[in-house]
């Protein structure tokens, strides 16, 4: 009765989760069919609101978009083209943003910001309000002519830090032993798994990552703010703001007040009566827009995005097979004269980097290839933006960690002390069964493993030495799995130039020779409404079985899956914050 009762609960459940499916898909449809291009009209102001999570490239979600319920999701390379379309439209006065704790890492608020103030070249404004900023809201806010916060409201302006979370005590208390095989005193992504604090060597490449990214911070909001960058370090350090009024006591900030007196001051800027309304149009809506304008050409320039972990298969980040085919398709396109590699990504499966790579390498001197990284582009990241003819990343890009790992756990005593299952094995040879998870490796298996770690190491370095004219022993001064900051990775010639997305499309199309006459289109295209649809309910599902706080933590656990194989990783889930 018990089986047949559960067998009934789960049918009626599934029942249940189909139908409220099917009624969300209707609604969704009902909600985002008929949807008319947005028009620009005169005397408009570009709103901002930033709060949520920004991607590279955001795909169209109308779940989202029907509901309203959830986290935005911004797009990086949408907003920096409609900043830079804007400058030039008249219709579009100035750019009011919004600033509450908008995710995002550093090099991407640069595309942002850098975007920003060259609006501000065509004597537009830009002014901002926020009752709640975060040090990295105010890297971007800062440009602002005007900068309100509510006097009730927070800034913060202390510093960087990074905090690594560490699982070793866990796997003790649950007699799970990691087997890790590394090359390079820096390749530190494993060091949650067998550590319970930081290395001295993990400890220094952050301290000096820190250091590096939180210099460029200072020196570029000094130049803002009428400040030098020595005074802001102190305001810092000993954190003199804590309250708005501190903020503009010290200058950070022009006015502690409230969002419909900034609006009032826009009013005034415009020569609009106070009684009126602001003309606000949503950046997400001003693309929708001016993309229904373009004019399309046949030479195409072909972004690719690659965001996200590296992986040989699955739906989800950059599939080796598919990024390999969308590079190919590249390649044999006629109309494509360009590629732009858009790069952020801290690694992943060096097999997949590798097909990608090779990829890369056929249509090198075929068409100019420029990879652009963006927040990080670190281990199989910077793997992959090997054969471009120029590399060109931000002053805070996260970069380099050239060197590899591999790892997996031996679970046989947790399952055999804590469940009680064990196990037995029967083989032909003496290292049939190397790779199991039930016992641990003996001396030699290691060791045949470890051979293929440094192999593996070998290849990637030389291939580094090859792509950026140095011999593997030069190279080797800056591998060992370290990261740099764009900064640093220039220095010691892992880079070819700082700049951004934008430079890295003019010097796609001047390379091409198509400075007048270009279409820029982005790859991979984006996934169906359906497959969309399907992936949004399956996380939903996983929140609901979960729960929200420990959703992230199974999806770490469930990452673990992907370390198959060796692995071109950056030193753990870098979060600045």
């Amino acid at each position: 009765m018990a089986f047949l009762r559960n067998l009934l609960a789960t049918i009626t459940g599934l029942i249940i989760f189909s139908v409220i499916g099917v009624l969300l898909l209707a609604g969704v449809i009902a909600a985002t069919s008929g949807k008319e291009t947005p028009q620009v009209k005169e005397n408009t102001i570009l709103y901002f609101p930033m709060s949520g999570a920004m991607e590279e490239k955001a795909i169209k979600d109308p779940l989202i978009e029907a509901l309203g319920n959830t986290p935005k999701i911004h797009s990086l390379l949408d907003i920096i083209a409609a900043i830079k379309n804007a400058k030039d439209d008249d219709r579009i006065k100035g750019i009011y943003i919004k600033p509450m704790y908008l995710a995002s890492g550093y090099a991407a608020l640069q595309e942002v910001r850098d975007a920003l103030i060259d609006f501000k070249e065509s004597g537009k404004f830009v002014y901002a309000y926020g009752e709640y900023i975060s040090e990295s809201d105010y890297y971007v806010a800062s440009v602002a002519d005007s900068l309100f916060v509510n006097p009730t409201g927070a800034i913060e302006f202390n510093g960087l830090g990074v905090n690594v979370t560490f699982y070793k005590g866990m796997f003790d208390k649950l007699d799970i032993r990691p087997e890790i095989f590394r090359v390079g005193e820096f390749k530190s992504y494993v060091e949650p798994y067998i550590r319970k604090d930081l290395s001295e060597e993990n400890k220094l490449q952050y301290t000096e990552l820190l250091t590096g990214i939180y210099g460029q911070y200072l020196k570029n909001v000094a130049s803002t703010v009428n400040k030098t960058q020595s005074e802001l370090e102190e305001i810092s350090d000993k954190m003199k703001v804590s309250l708005p009024q501190d903020a503009v006591d010290y200058g950070l900030i022009h006015k502690t007040g409230y969002e419909d007196e900034l609006k009032v001051v826009m009013k005034k800027k415009l020569g609009i009566a106070e009684k009126k309304k602001l003309k606000l149009m949503k950046m997400k809506e001003y693309s929708r827009a001016i993309n229904a304008e373009k004019k399309y050409s046949k030479n195409r320039v072909a972004v690719i995005v690659a965001e996200g972990d590296i992986v040989m298969g699955g739906r989800e980040g950059i599939v080796g097979e598919t990024y390999a085919e969308e590079i190919r398709k590249a390649r044999e396109n006629d109309r494509v004269k360009a590629i732009v590699l858009r790069i952020n990504s801290g690694g992943g499966s060096m097999t997949a980097s590798d097909m990608i790579w090779r990829e890369l390498m056929l249509t090198k001197g075929k068409k100019p290839i420029i990879a652009s990284m963006s927040t990080a582009a670190a281990s199989g990241g910077y793997y992959i933006a090997m054969p471009a003819d120029t590399i060109i990343a931000q002053p805070n890009t996260i970069t380099g960690s050239i060197g590899i790992f591999g790892m997996w756990f031996n679970i046989g005593e947790f399952l055999e002390n804590k469940i009680g299952i064990t196990h037995d094995v029967v083989k032909t040879g003496e290292h049939s069964d190397i790779y199991t998870v039930t016992r641990p490796l003996r001396d030699s298996e290691r060791a045949i493993i470890q051979r293929g770690v440094e192999e593996g190491y070998e290849t990637f370095t030389q291939k580094a030495a090859d792509a950026r004219g140095m011999t593997p022993e030069q190279l080797r001064k800056y591998a060992g799995g370290r990261v740099w900051s764009g900064e640093q990775a220039l220095e010691k010639g892992l880079i070819d130039q700082l700049g951004s997305f934008n430079d890295a499309i003019d010097l796609a199309v001047s390379a091409a020779g198509i400075e007048d006459d270009y279409t820029v289109s982005f790859y991979p295209k984006e996934k169906s409404f359906l497959e969309e649809f399907i992936e949004k309910m399956s996380s939903e599902v996983s929140e609901l079985i979960f729960g929200k706080e420990m959703d992230p933590l199974v999806k770490q656990i469930q990452n673990l899956k992907q370390l198959q194989g060796l692995q071109a990783r950056m030193p753990g889930e870098i979060k600045i914050h």
